[in-house]
């Protein structure tokens, strides 16, 4: 396939603060996406769960103290957060959220923007952007979030953290190592599962701030951004 590049569009994007999706967000990136299809003609968009995810995910907990069926739970609400993006995209992308990464090579190759969501319990989107990235051969994945790229700790909790523009997987992996607990809907730096997917297919991993879509744009056609980008080294 022609260069292509997935995406991992954190789910908290698609909400407002106080309630609701966040219309002129989508709008935006909609825009975006289809601006940029004609330089990149294969992207693929992994769409997080977000404010959704926590609901169904905590809800499922108390109902069957279990994390798998909290896990599911929390994939249905990604999935239903893809078809918000997939109506944004008008008619542009596949008809209905891909459910395997064999889905999502098929909706390329069918000439679509390839949306879907999380397709395994266990792992999260980030691992499941990954899996994708490395079914159909792209050599980057762009993590879209909140927040503007990786630090040594939490930025919320320490004013002195510090950010790396660049970083090897190796130092990926001993953050995601500290903080991923594999419970649906924790925060986290990174999957770890996706930190190692990633490290043996020598993809590349772009951590840029979604609200400024001039980053994400940087980062999709593989130029110079304000994030952080992990690499082999």
């Amino acid at each position: 396939m022609n260069n292509p590049v997935v995406i991992s569009l954190g789910g908290s994007m698609l909400y407002l603060k106080d309630d609701g999706i966040d219309v002129e967000y989508m709008r935006a990136f909609e825009k975006l996406i289809l601006e940029l299809r004609e330089q990149v003609p294969n992207l693929v968009i992994v769409v997080g769960g977000g404010r959704l995810a926590s609901e169904y995910a905590i809800k499922a907990r108390a109902e069957t103290g279990s994390e798998f069926f909290s896990d599911r739970a929390a994939i249905k609400a990604t999935r239903e957060n893809a078809a918000i993006l997939i109506r944004e995209l008008n008619g542009k992308a596949c008809p209905q959220p891909f459910t395997t990464p064999d889905e999502a090579a098929a909706a390329l190759e069918a000439g679509q923007i390839a949306v879907g969501g999380g397709f395994l319990e266990g792992i999260t989107t980030d691992a499941c952007s990954v899996i994708v990235a490395e079914r159909i051969g792209a050599r980057s994945v762009v993590n879209v979030s909140h927040v503007d790229g990786v630090y040594d700790s939490d930025p919320r909790k320490n004013p002195n953290a510090k950010k790396f523009d660049s970083m090897t997987y190796a130092q990926l992996v001993e953050l995601a190592v500290k903080s991923d607990d594999r419970l649906a809907r924790t925060n986290f730096v990174f999957d770890l599962i996706a930190c190692k997917l990633a490290q043996r297919s020598n993809i590349t991993v772009h951590f840029i701030k979604g609200s400024d879509l001039s980053q994400v744009r940087a980062a999709i056609l593989g130029e110079k951004h304000a994030g952080t980008v992990v690499r082999k080294s």
